[in-house]
């Protein structure tokens, strides 16, 4: 597939244009490295490396054309060179043209938040699938094409892969897609040039300040989304939450709202709940779900609020409700045999930790003991690590702090940081070694008792260093409970 430059242009502010625009346009990418002959290359400035230093490896490579905001001091006869204001933005808006904006075609949902964007938008796709309809998933865990699943490289990829996945739904026959929007991908306006059918804010709390340093401007991130919206569609915004407001102050599409505690469009009240699931009052509607958790309970609510505002059957919703399932390393539970139960989950910021170890509170009995397992990610805020700590010892019967990925930092470091966070005279156990502080939980832990191995959820991986190294949290504690509890 190939694209005149002139035409991939249209709509574009150019400021300057250097050789022919006739030239035909194999493909789009900003990374010099992966240029291939007939590639139009994007100079873009990123956090790390500005791409302008690239330029001549990727003409070099056999680059046919380049969008900068800078040309280079040396110009190849035969490549065009395009300057624009944003070289970031213009490589969203090109992507979207060279694959024929495929979002256009799809009814298109983006979930954004701090927590719940994956179990949200991993619902909601499994609720779409079992009432009939095709459909696309972009999460954190995984991508899927229908029933096709493809590997996950970030929660919201680069404008480009968005448009080629988009394109091949479409293709594939599908009508939706929903997909996690996060602060990083919308403040790199990975999504601009999307046509959205609506947007879902589930909450916002402390994450990410090591990339957008205060939380306001967290906030404004978040909140760039729904100004993007346009007047046909819905924004849903969670109205327990004092920031769902901040969202759609500016937004031109619909506001609806969900709530647990107050008057909304969308209701929701916990009727009951166990280890097993719990019992919902959704629009005065009895259901039972295999989810469990206040949390879970807004994200199920938001699963409905969505599923209606797109036009579905209230009555068909609450039924695939009832029988969904949780999402792979979301509050995942391993049994043993004598009764000992792991609960595995992604929780990695203060808020999310403390849902979990919230929920684990209110259903155990008082002579099941809770131990919890959990660190912080090396390379990333480090100001939640001692409120991280706090919560864990506020919960727990025993704490063991370890590794998460501790990447380039020391991880001895990093406990001392989360152990910042603990009163003095509080008791818990650091453990470096992450498979270690499995085993040492699962040999703490009685029969019936509660371990939550909190961080890593569905990850599969352990990064240390530079290096990725296999590591799956539930295959540690099924591996601790046939030695320990099942025997």
């Amino acid at each position: 597939m190939t694209m005149k430059l002139a035409t991939l242009l249209n709509n574009i502010a150019v400021r300057e244009v250097v050789g022919s625009a006739s030239v035909d346009i194999a493909g789009l990418t900003y990374d010099s490295r992966s240029v291939r002959a007939g590639d139009c290359f994007f100079a873009v400035r990123g956090t790390q490396c500005d791409g302008h230093a690239f330029i001549g490896a990727a003409v070099g490579a056999g680059a046919a054309a380049v969008v900068c905001e800078e040309l280079p001091a040396e110009q190849a006869e035969h490549v065009a060179y395009v300057v624009v204001d944003d070289a970031q933005a213009a490589l969203a808006d090109m992507a979207a043209a060279f694959y024929g904006h495929p979002s256009r075609e799809l009814r298109l949902v983006g979930v954004t938040g701090t927590n719940g964007k994956t179990t949200t938008a991993t619902l909601l796709y499994d609720l779409v699938r079992a009432l009939g309809y095709k459909a696309g998933l972009i999460s954190t865990v995984v991508y899927r094409i229908d029933d096709r699943t493809v590997e996950s490289t970030h929660t919201t990829p680069d404008p480009v892969r968005l448009n080629a996945m988009m394109r091949e739904m479409v293709d594939a026959g599908c009508e939706y897609c929903f997909m996690e929007c996060s602060s990083h991908a919308i403040v790199q306006q990975r999504t601009r040039g999307l046509h959205f059918a609506g947007g879902l804010f589930s909450n916002i709390t402390h994450d990410h300040l090591d990339y957008h340093k205060t939380f306001a401007e967290y906030i404004k991130a978040k909140k760039g989304f729904f100004d993007a919206l346009p007047a046909g569609a819905f924004a849903l915004v969670n109205a327990d939450d004092r920031n769902g407001e901040v969202m759609v102050q500016n937004t031109a599409a619909t506001v609806k709202r969900y709530s647990l505690r107050t008057v909304a469009d969308y209701r929701c009240k916990i009727v009951e709940m166990h280890l097993d699931g719990m019992q919902l009052r959704i629009d005065g509607r009895d259901v039972w779900v295999g989810l469990l958790g206040r949390f879970n309970a807004y994200n199920l609510l938001a699963v409905y609020a969505v599923a209606v505002e797109l036009g579905f059957s209230r009555e068909e919703v609450l039924q695939v409700l009832s029988v969904l399932k949780p999402v792979s390393g979301r509050f995942e539970l391993v049994r043993a045999a004598d009764g000992t139960t792991a609960v595995v989950d992604y929780a990695h910021t203060p808020d999310a930790l403390e849902n979990v170890l919230r929920t684990i509170d209110e259903i155990r009995t008082p002579q099941q003991r809770l131990i919890v397992v959990c660190g912080c990610g090396g390379d990333r805020d480090r100001t939640k690590r001692p409120e991280m700590a706090q919560i864990a010892v506020k919960y727990a019967d025993t704490a063991i702090f370890t590794s998460d990925n501790p990447r380039r930092e020391q991880p001895e470091a990093i406990l001392d940081e989360m152990a910042a966070g603990v009163e003095t005279g509080v008791r818990y156990l650091r453990i470096v070694d992450r498979r270690e502080a499995i085993r040492t939980a699962s040999m703490l832990a009685q029969a019936g008792d509660i371990v939550l191995v909190a961080g890593k959820g569905h990850e599969t991986y352990q990064i240390v260093g530079t290096e990725k190294h296999h590591f799956d949290d539930r295959e540690e504690v099924r591996a601790a409970f046939e030695t320990m509890h099942n025997s």
